[in-house]
Parts: C-alpha cells; sequence; structure tokens
C-alpha cells in the first residue's frame, strides 16, 4: 500500500467518522475504487488507535463498518446457524 494510497484511506474515514447518521453508504458509494481490503485493513487500525485512546465510540463504529465492508467484499466469512450447530 502506497503512502498516497492510504492518505485516501485516512481521508474517507475521517469523512465517515464526520458525516450525519446514515449517510455512510452514500459517502463509501462516492469512493468506489477505494473499497477493498486495504481499506478495511486501515480502519481496524484507526479503530484499534481509537480503542487504546480512549474514544469507545470511534472504534466501535469503525469496526462495524469495517466488518460490514469485509462482508460486501467477502472477507469475512458468514457462518450460519447450521454451521454453527453442527460444530457443537
Amino acid at each position: 500500500m502506497t503512502e498516497q494510497r492510504q492518505g485516501l484511506y485516512f481521508n474517507l474515514i475521517d469523512e465517515l467518522l464526520k458525516c450525519p447518521n446514515g449517510q455512510e453508504p452514500e459517502v463509501l458509494e462516492g469512493k468506489p475504487e477505494l473499497i477493498d481490503s486495504g481499506l478495511v485493513e486501515t480502519m481496524l487500525q484507526v479503530a484499534t488507535m481509537f480503542a487504546h485512546e480512549g474514544n469507545q465510540d470511534g472504534a466501535q463504529f469503525l469496526f462495524f463498518v469495517a466488518r460490514e465492508l469485509a462482508k460486501q467484499l467477502g472477507l469475512y466469512p458468514e457462518i450460519t446457524n447450521s454451521e454453527v450447530a453442527n460444530k457443537e
């Protein structure tokens, strides 16, 4: 990941944090070229930093958005209830 691309990720994360509640999909739809595993990874890094600094709301928000994006990108395994029952 280049420094320039990481800067774009940080800018997008900043936009998400500042946008009105419920406007996140529109913000993300405006930057489809940045929606990839690198963005998810960067969000998780920022969320972890927030958690260590005591910004629990920001951390939870970014973890949630990162998880949703990871699901959409096929990076997050979908475990169904039947799969969980089979493991028990």
